[in-house]
């Protein structure tokens, strides 16, 4: 389990891999050509949708056992670079930090504008219409959801496959599931049928990660000083509230330790979706929610590490 601490490591010190094609990007790639071909509006939807994601699948687990093999033949510790690289990108924590930054120091410069520009490359939905609590609030809901999504999740199943000698392998499969999931498992007129599988196994594959997620989230709120009884409280209450079985766990922990409200209604395309509030209105977000939610990150993802290496040692 040493190995995912150091990529750990690694993404905390240098953030995002730059300068070179991201792993991340290959999928997508290989996912927006298969949605090409293999699209119906047709009764098969759902089944060229499933094979699309065997297909997915397929070529991210023989694309990473072929590159580790052939490292290993030309040098051991070749291979252990290229396995490293895979762990390290799979992370997100530093460029969570990041780009979320940018959009408070673009609202502590009193520049609205520039803070939706940067927001929006980093949430889904449309951000012209924000007003800068909706701003803070939207950064704040993307911190929480990237935490799962991008350091809880990922570690999760690098653990699970270094039981097996198979960090990268398993870091990889749920990376290229989570991508699926964000390009085609909208519940839309285009993808409810044929993005259903990818939709349903980013939800099996996050289920037991965005939990325990919650919880270390809840517990790195309580280390970083914020309010660990209202964490709890909301947490248990409203960690349910969302169309997704997954998606409100971490959102409702951070809600909670902030004591601010998340979620609701927000544009999507142009199109509005009412979503459940999470957390008590207990006072207006202000940007610097922003930076108590790197806070809880922090602790949260250090807490998420904790659980490998003890993980390890008791291996």
């Amino acid at each position: 389990m040493h190995m995912i601490i150091e990529a750990l490591l690694l993404d905390v010190l240098l953030g995002e891999p730059r300068g070179i094609p991201h792993p991340v990007e290959i999928i997508g790639r290989l996912i927006a050509f298969l949605d090409k071909k293999l699209w119906t509006p047709l009764r098969a939807a759902k089944l060229r949708g499933l094979l699309l994601c065997v297909c997915v699948l397929a070529a991210t687990g023989l694309t990473v056992c072929v590159l580790l093999g052939v490292c290993a033949q030309i040098d051991p510790w070749l291979r252990y670079a290229a396995e490293l690289y895979l762990l390290y990108s799979a992370l997100a924590y530093r460029s969570l930090r990041d780009e979320s930054f940018k959009v408070y120091k673009a609202l502590d410069g009193g520049d609205l504008a520039a803070a939706r520009h940067c927001l929006s490359y980093i949430v889904g939905r449309d951000t012209e219409r924000l007003d800068e609590k909706g701003v803070i609030r939207a950064c704040v809901e993307t911190i929480a959801e990237g935490y799962v999504d991008g350091v809880a999740s990922p570690l999760f199943w690098m653990a699970i496959g270094g039981c097996f000698g198979q960090a990268a392998l398993f870091a990889w499969l749920f990376k290229a599931a989570s991508t699926m999931d964000s390009m085609i498992g909208y519940n839309d007129e285009r993808y409810h049928d044929f993005g259903w599988a990818a939709a349903r196994l980013d939800d099996l594959l996050n289920f037991i990660p965005a939990r325990l997620g919650g919880l270390l989230a809840v517990a790195g709120g309580s280390l970083a000083g914020c309010d660990a009884r209202s964490g709890w409280k909301i947490f248990r209450r409203d960690r349910l509230k969302h169309k997704s079985p997954n998606s409100a766990h971490g959102e409702s922990a951070f809600a909670g330790m902030l004591g601010v409200r998340l979620g609701g209604g927000a544009f999507y395309g142009g199109v509005f979706e009412q979503r459940p509030f999470l957390g008590d209105d207990l006072r207006e977000p202000e940007k610097e929610d922003i930076l108590r939610s790197h806070r809880i990150l922090t602790f949260a993802t250090a807490l998420c590490a904790a659980c490998v290496y003890l993980g390890g040692l008791l291996l």
